[in-house]
C-alpha cells in the first residue's frame, strides 16, 4: 500500500456517520456484486501508468466468478484506442469490455434524432466512430451541436457552435467532467469546454454519458446484466458514483483520482462504499 492510500485510510476510519469504511461493511457491499463497471482515468490508470493493483484487480474478478467493463467518460477516443492502451500496460481485454460517452452519445442520437445534422466538436477519432455510425455530420446549418472531449479544440470550433446554438441548434455533451486527471494534474475536459459555450450563448447543454440514465441502459443492453448486481467504480463523485446511485445500482468511490475525502464529507452524492483503490476492493471479493 502507498503513502496515499495509507493516509486515506487512516482518514476514513475517523469519519463517522459516512458511508461504509470498516472491513466488514466493505465486504458487505461487493457481497452481490456482479458486474464491475470501472471507470479508467484516475481508476485504473493514470495518463500511461498503471495504478498499483489494477492488474489485481481484475484478476480477482475473474477468479470470482464475476464480470467487468471499462467505461470512460473520455470521449476523445475510441474503444479500439483504449483497448490498446490497456494492452500497452499489460491489461488484454476485448474491444467489447471498453465502452465510452462517445457511443452513448452515437445511440442517443440514433434514436432521438436520426437523419438530423450535427456540428461535431470532436477529435479526429470521434468524428471518424460518428460518420462510421452514420451520423450526419455538416459544417453549416446543423440541426444539433455535440460536443465531446476536444484535445484539438480551436477558436474556429468554438465561435461556430456557438453561432449555431443560438440560431437554434440543439446542444448536446458527451459528458460533463469538468476535469481530466493525468499524471501531471488535472487538464480541461468536455465540461470545462462547454461552460465557455453556455457562458457565451445563455444555453446549456443536455450531458449524455455518465452519471445519465443513457449510460446505465446502455451497459445494461450490453452485458444482459441486471442494475442490483451493478457497481460502478470510480474516482469522481457527481459522474461515477453517481451513475451507481441515482440509477439503482452502486456507486464506489475509489481514492485514487479527483475525489477526496474531504469531497465526499461535502459532496451531495454519497457513495455506496470508499476504497482506498480497486486493490483495496480486490480484498473483499
Amino acid at each position: 500500500m502507498n503513502g496515499k492510500e495509507t493516509a486515506s485510510r487512516q482518514t476514513a476510519e475517523k469519519m463517522p456517520g459516512r458511508p461504509a469504511l470498516c472491513a466488514e461493511d466493505k465486504a458487505k457491499a461487493v457481497k452481490d456484486v456482479k458486474l464491475f463497471v470501472l471507470d479508467m482515468d484516475g481508476t485504473f490508470y493514470l495518463g500511461d501508468r498503471l495504478i498499483e493493483g489494477s492488474l489485481e484487480f481484475l484478476q480477482r474478478v475473474k477468479e470470482t466468478g464475476r464480470r467487468f467493463v471499462f467505461f470512460t467518460n473520455n470521449s476523445s477516443r475510441i474503444p479500439s484506442v483504449y483497448q490498446q492502451k490497456l494492452a500497452r500496460m499489460g491489461c488484454n481485454v476485448e474491444q467489447r469490455e471498453v465502452i465510452t460517452s462517445g457511443e452513448v452519445t452515437i445511440a442517443y442520437l440514433r434514436t432521438h434524432y436520426p437523419g438530423k445534422r450535427v456540428y461535431l466538436v470532436g477529435t479526429p477519432l470521434l468524428t471518424e466512430s460518428f460518420r462510421e455510425a452514420g451520423i450526419c455530420l455538416v459544417e453549416e446549418a446543423p440541426d444539433l451541436v455535440v460536443v465531446g472531449f476536444d484535445m484539438t479544440l480551436t477558436y474556429e470550433k468554438l465561435e461556430r457552435a456557438c453561432t449555431f446554438i443560438r440560431n437554434g441548434a440543439v446542444f448536446l455533451a458527451t459528458h460533463l467532467d469538468i476535469n481530466c486527471p493525468t499524471e501531471d494534474g488535472f487538464i480541461p475536459d468536455c465540461g470545462a469546454m462547454c461552460a465557455l459555450i453556455t457562458k457565451s450563448t445563455g444555453v446549456e447543454p443536455r450531458y449524455l454519458g455518465k452519471p445519465f440514465a443513457e449510460t446505465v441502459e446502455m451497459v445494461l443492453e450490453l452485458t444482459g446484466s441486471r442494475r442490483e448486481e451493478i457497481a460502478f467504480v470510480g474516482d469522481r463523485l457527481y459522474t461515477d458514483v453517481a451513475t451507481g446511485v441515482k440509477n439503482g445500482a452502486k456507486g464506489f468511490l475509489v481514492l485514487t483520482g479527483e475525489a477526496t475525502l474531504a469531497d465526499v464529507e461535502t459532496g451531495e452524492v454519497q457513495p455506496t462504499c470508499i476504497y482506498d483503490s480497486l486493490f483495496d476492493i480486490s480484498r473483499y471479493l
